[in-house]
């Protein structure tokens, strides 16, 4: 079986509705990639900038070939807002993993891109700047070689 890294850094967001009137917006990201709940993966709280939050926050995965190859499997980003009595979805954000492969590869293997904030069918308020990068396949035998002795970078 082969795999790759997978790694995505969600920069920031701007112009996201304001889905708390009195308080101040507390924004955090979710990441998942196709239906597994185990690959949910969270920024910090962005505390201090509203509704345009800055994270720079990277995240690391390692996916499968197939993971590429097919149009279905779905990397999702959903911003919520942080609250004391239960946070508050503002929206998200659903890309083709095919898709941004076959963006980035020629590249070089990385893209910064932005995407408009989707609430329901229909764009919400706001955009979502990320960067992502596709590593090398490999084979998963190599790979937990690698990890074994800390010869692979993320």
């Amino acid at each position: 079986m082969e795999c790759r890294k997978f790694e995505i850094n969600l920069i920031s967001a701007i112009d996201l509705e304001n889905v708390r009137r009195v308080c101040r917006m507390k924004v955090y990201a979710r990441v998942s990639i196709g239906n597994q709940a185990d690959s949910e993966k969270r920024t910090p709280v962005d505390r201090h900038s509203r509704t345009n939050p800055a994270w720079n926050f990277t995240m690391n995965y390692t996916i499968s070939e197939s993971v590429v190859e097919h149009q279905s499997s779905m990397l999702v980003i959903k911003l919520y807002c942080k609250r004391k009595l239960g946070d508050r979805y503002i929206g998200e954000v659903h890309l083709s993993m095919k898709e941004l492969f076959e963006y980035a590869i020629p590249l070089g293997g990385s893209a910064v891109v932005n995407y408009p904030v989707q609430r329901g069918c229909v764009n919400s308020q706001g955009l979502l700047k990320f960067s992502y990068r596709f590593g090398e396949k490999i084979s998963i035998d190599k790979l937990l070689i690698a990890e074994s002795i800390g010869i692979w970078s993320s």
